[in-house]
């Protein structure tokens, strides 16, 4: 997954860019002020959010995600690293063709995903 930042008041001109691929985060930026308070951003500690998609049913309140999850890239993405770079995000699909294939029920959902990143048809 790909995430584009870019300044409030400028978001057709990316500043930087974060991916995640498979537990391993890359942060791309040629200023280094920028690069540096990303990359602390995504720094492999957990965080903490109100999330109820990440919540088991009937619980409340908040929930820690665990560093290297997808789901923690995209919560430091949208929380920390906005906050501590003043950018904004966006984020940028990684699969540009194939897509969902309902006579492929056969396949879980996990595999499906994989299939597509990969490329493979």
């Amino acid at each position: 997954m790909r995430v584009a930042f870019h300044r409030p008041d400028e978001p057709d001109t990316v500043v930087a860019t974060a991916i995640w691929d498979d537990g391993a985060i890359t942060v791309d930026a040629e200023d280094d002020a920028i690069r540096h308070t990303l990359e602390h951003a995504f720094r492999p500690t957990p965080v903490v959010v109100d999330g109820a998609s990440l919540r088991r049913q009937g619980t409340h309140g908040e929930v820690i995600v665990q560093p290297g999850t997808l789901e923690w890239f995209r919560e430091v993405a949208k929380g920390r690293a906005t906050q501590e770079s003043g950018l904004s995000a966006r984020f940028v699909p990684g699969v540009t063709e194939g897509g969902y294939d309902p006579a492929a029920q056969y396949r879980t959902f996990g595999e499906s995903v994989e299939r597509l990143t990969d490329g493979a048809a």
